[in-house]
């Protein structure tokens, strides 16, 4: 039997991304999909890989318990999901919840939904809290050395001007970007708290935003407590994600131009010091897909009990 999944904040570009993976998906279906901007028209206009007849709604907080969906993705910016959240508490019905901003990521009653390091925790929760994009690929290029780091680490990050929204800022306005690489939130980034809390050792991440749309890479300084072989600190990345689909290490630095529009992520461009303590590593991935729609469907399949990449092309 199909399982009914709702999508609010549907109009931005992982609200889309998320339409397209549930319509593809083999035993789910969308229920509603909300958008204040969109409301009314087609949701096949705007994404053509849905076939159905179902329309943009605007749905406020209090209507969504009414819907009946199995699932709820909340795709809305920081600061949004609460009412949404709570309305469908006081509504009676206990939908899973998957939330994509940062708003209880650092709520310990939530599962915080990164699948490759922490599906071992899942144990039926309803209420998922999706990581963010910078959050995750710093986390898949740090967790295997997690027990030979010194504090801190720190991460430079670039990103495609996608993951600033469709509201209009200088961070994705394209003229402003041409030509151009604009840091920002320096210090204090809330994927720098989030990496911080979930590995348990401080992060220094730098980000910025560049003129390509779609995609992001880290490039990650380790400093060791003990000299490494460069041999011993690949293969440790290599046993960890053993058997992970969605995760591909590779030797060379990975680049943003081959995983954009993919699902997955790659991992490499492994560089050591002379004196073997202080480790390179990159890693990147589609903000848009694993670093949210293809992270919230592999949660989805979870709390669903369906394969964890049902839906998610390989």
């Amino acid at each position: 039997m199909a399982k009914s999944i709702g999508i609010v904040g549907a109009r931005g570009h992982t609200g889309a991304e998320l339409i397209r993976l549930v319509a593809g998906h083999p035993r789910f279906e969308l229920a509603y999909v909300s958008s204040r901007e969109l409301d009314g028209q087609l949701v096949s206009a705007h994404v053509t890989e849905y076939r159905g007849d179902l329309r943009y709604t605007n749905l406020a907080p209090e209507q969504l318990a009414e819907q009946g969906a199995d699932a709820c993705v909340l795709a809305l910016p920081n600061g949004k999901a609460g009412d949404f959240v709570a309305a469908i508490a006081a509504g009676g019905r206990d939908p899973v919840i998957v939330d994509l901003s940062a708003d209880y990521r650092f709520d310990d009653g939530w599962y915080y939904g990164l699948p490759e390091l922490t599906r071992r925790r899942y144990n039926g929760q309803k209420r998922i809290s999706n990581p963010g994009c910078y959050a995750s690929a710093m986390q898949f290029a740090i967790a295997p050395m997690l027990d030979t780091l010194l504090a801190p680490v720190q991460c430079f990050g670039v990103s495609g001007y996608s993951g600033a929204g469709t509201s209009p800022s200088d961070k994705n306005d394209v003229e402003k970007l041409r030509d151009n690489l604009m840091p920002y939130t320096l210090i204090g980034h809330v994927h720098e708290r989030e990496v911080t809390r979930q590995l348990g050792v401080r992060i220094e991440f730098m980000p910025h935003v560049a003129s390509h749309f779609r995609g992001l890479t880290i490039t990650a300084n380790l400093h060791l407590e003990s000299p490494i072989a460069l041999d011993e600190a690949k293969q440790r990345y290599i046993e960890r994600y053993a058997g992970e689909p969605l995760l591909r290490i590779v030797d060379t630095a990975p680049w943003v131009s081959h995983i954009a529009g993919k699902h997955g992520v790659e991992v490499g461009g492994f560089t050591l010091s002379e004196d073997g303590r202080r480790l390179v590593v990159v890693a990147t991935l589609d903000n848009l897909l694993k670093g949210a729609a293809t992270q919230a469907m592999q949660n989805l399949n979870l709390a669903f009990g369906f394969p964890e990449t049902a839906g998610i092309p390989l």
